[in-house]
């Protein structure tokens, strides 16, 4: 699935991304300014990295409208919910919260992904090595950095794999 993440007026309150699937069936919607990278790329960060097929972005690959998959990703304690779209989407929250802070504390993004598993009755994930928010963390900033450098008017283009 291609992501096309366009940024709008410098005025505007919102900027627009819109998912491409691979068989050419796409869905698309606002991501709402916040002063950091936008949540939904932040997902795309978590997803990727952890090989999650399953969170927000895995469900709008499978075919879900974003609408459907947002509504999904953000319910308190989703019935029937993947784990994956759980965790994504609490990884997404504790992470935009350290954004959000300007620096990475692993004692507040720890207590930020315990708070927000707990909300959706769902076990905190085991990140796949010592530091994994750290690392997360830094490829949330990479791709932060290119946001923030894409002029308005103009589209980051993102490739899921596998989706």
């Amino acid at each position: 699935m291609k992501l096309y993440a366009r940024k709008s007026d410098k005025n505007d309150k919102y900027d627009q991304l819109r998912c491409v699937r691979r068989d050419g069936s796409a869905s698309s919607t606002m991501m709402p300014r916040q002063g950091v990278l936008p949540h939904d790329l932040i997902h795309y960060v978590v997803e990727t990295v952890l090989d999650f097929r399953h969170g927000f972005l895995g469900m709008v690959g499978a075919g879900a409208e974003i609408s459907f998959a947002m509504e999904q990703s953000h319910a308190v304690v989703p019935a029937g919910l993947a784990d994956q779209a759980s965790h994504a989407e609490s990884l997404v929250e504790s992470l935009q919260a350290q954004l959000w802070s300007g620096s990475f504390d692993q004692a507040m993004f720890d207590a930020g992904l315990e708070s927000a598993c707990a909300m959706r009755g769902c076990a905190v994930p085991v990140l796949p090595q010592p530091g994994g928010g750290a690392a997360l963390y830094e490829a949330v900033l990479a791709l932060s950095q290119r946001w923030q450098a894409l002029p308005f008017y103009a589209t980051l283009e993102l490739d899921m794999p596998a989706l």
